[in-house]
């Protein structure tokens, strides 16, 4: 196959279960294997130089967040992933910070909540400052408020710059923060383009408001809000 990621660009990868999303994330990120084909960031592939100068091309957040999470203090893991890194010590703090702030640091990562296991992981990723950064599923388990200042923190991320690869199967989420969407089939790429184009066009990945009000291109509450108040004279609202 072939994919190109543009930075400032949030791309949603959706297709079933055994597709083949998790796989091609991994292979991006240099741990997983290759058949075959080359993955360049900006000109070096992650999967062939060592792992401190690979974390600054490409970070990644697995479907279990917490299979990154080794040591006993949320602080401790902070500051392993400063060295890591090569990152000025207290970076990783800081950029947790800004997603929980306050989570108390000589927490044990094991028990904090799903969300803040995420936002602990990410922080981690993020300490190395990559260009790409790819989450698998990171939307499971999150209710619906921690959602949505994770879909608010990923366009975030895609506005500093870097090329953010979510893989999901959560429609929602895909309609509020992707840029683009690409779906596999069985190790192939079938479909891709900007998300209104592809969702619309599918049962299967398009939202709640996509389903009642196709064909229009609307995907939100919100851009149906918008839309009926550019519609509407203020006199008659």
């Amino acid at each position: 196959m072939d994919l190109e990621l543009s930075t400032g660009q949030v791309t949603a990868l959706m297709g079933r279960n055994g597709s083949g999303k998790s796989s091609l994330l991994w292979a991006l990120q240099g741990s997983g294997p290759r058949r075959s084909g080359t993955v360049s960031v900006q000109g070096r592939d992650p999967g062939t130089v060592p792992g401190r100068v690979a974390r600054g091309l490409v970070g990644l957040v697995p479907q279990t967040a917490s299979d990154l999470l080794y040591l006993e203090r949320v602080d401790q893991e902070c500051a392993q992933a400063d060295t890591e890194s090569a990152a000025p010590p207290g970076t990783c703090r800081a950029l947790l910070d800004t997603l929980v702030p306050g989570l108390p640091g000589d927490r044990h990562p094991r028990d904090l909540s799903e969300g803040q296991q995420l936002a602990l992981v990410l922080a981690v990723q993020l300490a190395a400052a990559p260009d790409v950064v790819l989450l698998d599923e990171p939307t499971r388990g999150l209710d619906y408020h921690a959602k949505e200042a994770f879909g608010r923190l990923v366009r975030r991320l895609a506005g500093e710059g870097r090329a953010v690869v979510v893989a999901t199967h959560d429609v929602e989420f895909v309609a509020r923060a992707a840029d683009r969407v690409t779906v596999m089939a069985e190790g192939e790429i079938v479909a891709d383009g900007a998300t209104a184009d592809i969702v619309v066009s599918s049962p299967t990945f398009a939202p709640q408001v996509a389903k009642v009000l196709a064909p229009r291109r609307w995907l939100t509450v919100e851009q149906v809000d918008h839309a009926l108040a550019a519609a509407v004279p203020t006199e008659h609202r």
